[in-house]
């Protein structure tokens, strides 16, 4: 017997692995070609990304109130490690 919800789990993180993948490879293409606004391949991977995001919480694979808890554990640590948040 297949166990479907693994495989639609496994299906699930592959595709967002690529996902990621693809979005790294569009970063680093805007800084080296020194175009950050308006980019349309960085825009298509975010939103692929964000998508994938999206359905990996609407499976319950990771729950909104965890995914808060752990925005709030990187704010500040690039509030000490980068200039990125500023107060």
């Amino acid at each position: 017997m297949i166990n479907k919800k693994l495989d639609y789990d496994t299906e699930l993180l592959v595709i967002t692995m690529e996902e990621c993948g693809e979005l790294i490879e569009a970063c680093s293409k805007a800084i080296r070609c020194e175009d950050y606004n308006d980019n349309e391949k960085l825009i298509e991977e975010f939103g692929d990304v964000y998508y994938m995001l999206s359905l990996i919480m609407d499976r319950g694979l990771v729950k909104a109130e965890d995914v808060s808890a752990r925005i709030k554990v990187k704010q500040e640590k690039l509030k000490k490690w980068s200039n990125l948040i500023n107060e």
